[in-house]
């Protein structure tokens, strides 16, 4: 320290050490008053031991603290010698099969994955490598200080509990009182001395005056020595400190340094020793200079007897903490001890003061009170439940207090939380009787006043000290987590009732997250400020898994689950339960279809992503169907009240946004929207907000009539005009000055499709198909797969992980996969195994499109290498629960039969239509959907049962009047043979070879009877099928003469390659004379007339590109998209004839104009890449 800090240090009281701790503790045998005669010890000697001058010694404090302090109160426990005394105790004491060793930080844990009840069960070293579970999968990570070894806890471990080192004390586990183990004089004796001293800790350790001790402490001679104690907060940077510091007290960088540290380990340090003027001085220098930004730093004037005592105040309790694992009795004693109540009634025991000034105390001080109650009140079981009563009582004000603190959570009383919560029993009864779960949420909601008028979370706007309040107040959810993580195999009615209360309480929570931060489409320009989106998104990630959880207990009760599922609709319905003033009623007209909704554009109204409310309806909604409580009970459930249009409205319009999104219609919104889309669809998120969307989406199809489903779709999209109008395909010639406005409307027929391919196919969730958890992983693991090998941690990234941190890959990969070991250098590698690649979905919905397309690659490439076609049929699906089954209607509704018809002939069309191949192919995959549908059907329909799926009589037949359309079956025969198409042939080809198969099924099945509607649908294709092939015919007769030219110039190209060497030795040959040959047609030289009235019509050969951008091909024609080259136009002396010369002026010099002294020319390169121009503009 710098010389203004040493003071002498007075000598230590010579007297101390020939103070007798044998005659001390026979003096307080014999005392009346023994609280009278231990404080008057502690106030004459705590002050000559304690805090002498600035630099104190603390194994020299210690050693006399032992001997002066400590060892009377040690002899009179035992009566004897404490090394006699506690070693007797240690004897008669029956050990404990808890292990509970408290971990420091840094120190190696393990938590075995297969028998753990959650990942915060775990085990120290020592009982890992004597357990079982070291032969098991496990999980080894390093401990941030706090926790302790569950070794012997049965409710922490499904299998296994007891390590080798345990198990020997577990003969006789039944509960006992152990003080039976204690001699009664000893009990007399040990309740008195931790009363005493328990109490003292907890009154000084809680003291707030700065200058005078407590009445009993106080000393007859105070001398005027102060501390300037400096504390240690959350706010002020190591160099601050270090800097105040220096100015302060005048120190060098290497002793503010050392303050600096001390203060940030322990909690608090004095930086100046001496009379009042002089801290006091120091103190105004420190708040002075730190509090120009942030609050100031916390510094107190102290007297140093008050330091003393504090500091003999945590000795006494680390003390404590060790007297007690001599014998368990000693521990019960201080666990009645400090629970005790007071004579102030309510939160007067010595465990409720400590809580109760937690956010008081320094970090020091609350370490070693947290370590005492890990050591005493929760490795006693009778007491750890009493505690955690008293725990949950104050649970409002101790998380009040901690979200206003601004110490980390570790130093923090809230964090023993997930050592109460997490013991299933402790939980089912603060739940029950303390009514748990509705005071960690409505605690958490006090917290989130930022409301909207529609009483929704508004996070707009934050202050710095509002977002610090958030991220604190986040942990309330980590306790709710800690609640649900064990889920109850058995449910009284008192637990029911509380719970139901508890998710009345939650539904609140997420009715105020239902619609929060709308956004608006930005036209014109750009928004100038990136809005708040993160802490939105923040909350759903952090509620993922407690909305999962509380699903989970829903599911574990029939009655629960009835009347969760009546508490959410009832919420549901009251956030959207009617129309708003600025939603008009329309009614919509399609194929002679009528059916009413709202005037609603996502594009221009506010639409928000955040629907909880909604998507816990879809997940309790299958759970009903998983449980088979929908078939069982339907009588109490309300389903004749569910409304789907209202069901679907939010979550279509959220998955609109997207497909709005994507079409680039949403630019002007920033990255913010980007992000929120991202997340949306990101692992992370997605298994409670986009898959629930679906879900949702797929109930409300399931019960309503799928036609009036596919008109409203289209109504959200914006795309109804474009298929209501009889020359809907039209739009090239009417738009030629909006080529925006069209791609635009060809990306959200694609993303409709893409979405109407996710409702009928995505049925891999227990509940929704007729499949179970284990058919769910398999199948994201084959897709994920698909698209290339990967490493186990890649994989593992790649999966949705349970509040568990689990995956359940281990229990399924090797079904699905090989694992190739690694070479010398690389990873070993899991490869899809060749028999799972049948289950590969082109559109499965959680691809992102980098991935689709990666996979589609893949897929077609090993289709290739294996010499078979390349077609990606849909696969086979697993038939739908009872619940979701009428959704597979949505595929022959009339609706989706004039959708599908419409988009085909656009494409048999081609060269007048707004199209694109994406959009075909996804037609292509619905009909192979339903062909796959209609085949499966046949194949499992029993004796008398009708088969309703008739998509093949449909797609036979030819279109209404007044379009008189071919049918849909004619139009895929005329788009085999499109030389335009080619990438489609073979997915054309297995349509129609699936069609014929369907066909000969129903022609040779005598046993299945068809619907009684087969036998029209059949006499009307008949009827038609003359007229029918007739206008087949003349469609691809405008065809022939093109695929006969192609076909020639095939047969050229191919006859040159056959015969390279002959050609290469006609070098005379011109260049442009070649070029004739191999793409012109043959024509006789007689025949040709070059110039004049009569000259000769030569065809010409048609060419086709692909843009680079959006891989779309396209035929050069002048009526064509214009296509265009990236070009790098500069000047060049190559060929110069005057290098000397210089251009006076090259920003006005013409580059087109040549001067003839050839000084300098102009060179264009070119990569050759050919490319859309409205691609490369935007």
């Amino acid at each position: 320290m710098a010389s203004e800090l040493e003071p002498e240090v007075p000598a230590f009281d010579q007297s101390l050490p020939e103070c007798s701790a044998e005659k001390t503790a026979g003096k307080w045998l014999q005392a009346t008053d023994l609280t009278r005669e231990v404080y008057q010890h502690l106030a004459h000697y705590v002050p000559k031991i304690y805090c002498r001058g600035p630099n104190p010694v603390p194994q020299k404090e210690d050693t006399l603290a032992q001997h002066v302090l400590l060892g009377p109160m040690e002899w009179y426990l035992c009566g004897e010698d404490p090394t006699f005394g506690f070693s007797k105790l240690e004897q008669a004491n029956k050990p404990s099969h808890l292990c509970g060793r408290v971990f420091k930080v840094g120190e190696p844990t393990y938590s075995c994955r297969d028998c753990a009840v959650d990942p915060t069960c775990v085990l120290c070293m020592e009982c890992f490598l004597g357990s079982i579970h070291r032969d098991h999968r496990y999980r080894m990570t390093t401990s941030g200080g706090g926790g302790f070894c569950d070794c012997g806890d049965t409710e922490a471990w499904k299998e296994g509990p007891y390590c080798e080192k345990h198990e020997l004390n577990t003969s006789e586990i039944e509960e006992e009182d152990p003080l039976v183990h204690l001699p009664e004089d000893v009990i007399g004796r040990t309740y008195n001395i931790f009363a005493i001293m328990f109490h003292y800790a907890v009154e000084i350790l809680t003291w707030e005056k700065e200058s005078e001790l407590p009445a009993d402490l106080e000393m007859v001679e105070k001398s005027d020595t102060y501390y300037c104690m400096l504390f240690n907060d959350e706010v002020h940077t190591y160099e601050q400190v270090i800097y105040t510091l220096q100015k302060a007290v005048n120190c060098t960088q290497k002793e503010a340094i050392g303050f600096a540290t001390t203060v940030d380990r322990d909690g608090r340090r004095s930086v100046r020793y001496g009379d009042f003027q002089y801290c006091e001085q120091a103190k105004s220098v420190i708040v002075r200079n730190t509090s120009r930004q942030t609050k100031p730093l916390k510094v107190q004037v102290m007297h140093s007897s008050i330091v003393a005592h504090q500091n003999f105040g945590l000795k006494l309790l680390s003390w404590l903490g060790s007297i007690i694992g001599y014998s368990d009795g000693l521990r019960r004693i201080l666990c009645q001890v400090g629970l005790q109540e007071g004579p102030d009634g309510e939160n007067s025991s010595l465990v409720d003061r400590l809580m109760l000034n937690d956010s008081k105390l320094w970090k020091g001080a609350r370490s070693v009170y947290h370590q005492l109650f890990m050591s005493s009140l929760l490795m006693d079981l009778k007491y750890k439940k009493l505690f955690a009563i008293r725990f949950a009582k104050n649970y409002e004000r101790l998380q009040s207090d901690y979200v206003t603190d601004d110490h980390d959570r570790e130093f923090s009383v809230a964090d023993l939380s997930v050592q109460i919560f997490t013991v299933p029993s402790l939980a089912r009864m603060l739940i029950t009787e303390e009514n748990l779960l509705t005071i960690i949420i409505k605690t958490f909601m006090d917290h989130l006043r930022h409301r909207d008028a529609q009483g929704r979370f508004q996070f707009e706007r934050y202050t710095a000290l509002q977002a610090f309040k958030f991220r604190r107040v986040q942990s309330l959810i980590l306790d709710l987590k800690y609640m649900l993580i064990s889920k109850p195999t058995e449910w009284s009615d008192d637990l029911r009732q509380k719970f139901l209360e508890g998710f009345d309480a939650f539904l609140e929570l997420l009715k105020c997250m239902q619609g929060m931060d709308p956004i608006t489409r930005q036209v014109g320009q750009h928004i100038e400020m990136e809005p708040e989106w993160e802490a939105a998104f923040t909350l759903q990630m952090k509620l993922t898994h407690v909305i999962s959880m509380m699903q989970d207990w829903c599911a574990s009760d029939e009655k629960v689950l009835i009347e969760a599922y009546k508490k959410c609709l009832a919420v549901l319905m009251r956030c959207h339960g009617g129309f708003t003033d600025d939603e008009q009623p329309i009614t919509l007209s399609i194929c002679g279809h009528s059916v009413e909704t709202i005037r609603y554009c996502v594009s221009q109204e506010k639409v928000s992503i955040h629907l909880p409310v909604s998507r816990l309806l879809a997940g309790l909604h299958v759970l009903l169907s998983k449980s088979e409580v929908a078939y069982k009970f339907p009588e109490l459930l309300p389903l004749s009240e569910l409304s789907p249009p209202v069901l679907i409205e939010h979550p279509l319009r959220c998955l609109v946004l997207c497909a709005q999104v994507h079409a680039g219609m949403w630019r002007r919104n920033g990255f913010s929207l980007v992000n929120q889309i991202y997340y949306y669809h990101n692992v992370k998120c997605r298994r409670e907000m986009f898959d629930k969307d679906i879900i949702m989406l797929q109930t409300g199809v399931s019960m309503m009539d799928p036609n009036h489903f596919l008109m409203i779709m289209l109504s959200r999209f914006e795309l109804d005009q474009i298929f209501s109008s009889p020359d809907c395909g039209k739009r090239v010639n009417s738009e030629l000055t909006h080529k925006d406005v069209v791609q635009q409307n060809n990306t959200l027929i694609e993303e409709m499709l893409y979405l109407i391919i996710m409702l009928v196919g995505e049925r891999y969730s227990p509940g929704v198909g007729q499949v179970s958890a284990t058919d769910e992983i398999k199948r994201e693991i084959i897709h994920q797969l698909s698209i290339k090998p990967m490493a186990h941690s890649e994989l593992v990234k790649s999966l949705p992980e349970d509040e568990n941190k689990e995956t359940g890959m281990e229990t399924v990969i090797e079904a699905v996969a090989h694992f190739k070991k690694p070479g010398l250098t690389g990873r070993g590698m899991y490869e899809l195994k060749p028999e799972c690649a049948k289950e590969f979905n082109l559109y499965f919905y959680h691809f992102s499109r980098a991935e689709q397309s990666k996979a589609e690659e893949a897929q077609r490439k090993l289709k290739r290498q294996n010499k078979e076609d390349t077609a990606l049929p849909p696969p086979v699906p697993p038939p739908f629960c009872p619940l979701f089954a009428s959704l597979v209607n949505i595929l022959q509704s009339e609706v989706m039969l004039y959708i599908m018809r419409t988009i085909l002939q656009w494409a048999v069309e081609h060269n007048g239509h707004a199209w694109s191949e994406s959009m075909l192919q996804r037609v292509l995959h619905l009909i192979g959907m339903a062909l796959q549908e209609e085949k499966q059907h046949l194949e499992n329909v029993m004796e008398e049962h009708v088969v309703t799926f008739t998509f093949t009589q449909k797609i036979s037949k030819p279109g209404e009047a007044p379009n008189n359309s071919p049918s849909i079956l004619a139009m895929l025969e005329t788009l085999q043979n499109a030389p335009y198409l080619e990438v489609h042939k073979d997915m054309i080809r297995w349509i129609l070879k699936t069609f014929n198969a369907i066909k000969k099924m129903r022609e040779s099945s005598s046993t299945s009877p068809v619907a009684e509607t087969e036998g029209t649908v059949m006499e009307e294709s008949s009827r038609d099928k003359d007229k029918a092939e007739r206008k087949r015919k003349a469609e691809i007769a405008r065809l022939r003469r093109e695929k006969i030219m192609a076909q020639m110039s095939e047969m050229q190209r191919h006859f040159i390659d056959e015969n390279k060497e002959l050609f290469q030795q006609t070098l005379g040959l011109d260049a442009s004379n070649a070029a004739v040959l191999d793409h012109s047609p043959m024509v006789s030289d007689t025949t040709l007339t070059a110039l004049g009235p009569a000259q000769t019509q030569v065809p010409k050969q048609r060419q086709f590109v692909t843009c680079i951008l959006c891989q779309e091909e396209q035929e050069v024609k002048v009526e064509s998209k214009a296509m265009v080259l990236a070009a790098f136009v500069q000047r060049s002396t190559v060929l110069s004839k005057n290098r000397s010369k210089v251009i006076q002026d090259p920003e006005t010099y013409d580059p087109l104009f040549m001067h003839p002294d050839l000084s300098c020319g102009t060179h264009t390169g070119s990569c050759g890449h050919i490319m859309h121009a409205h691609c490369w503009q935007s």
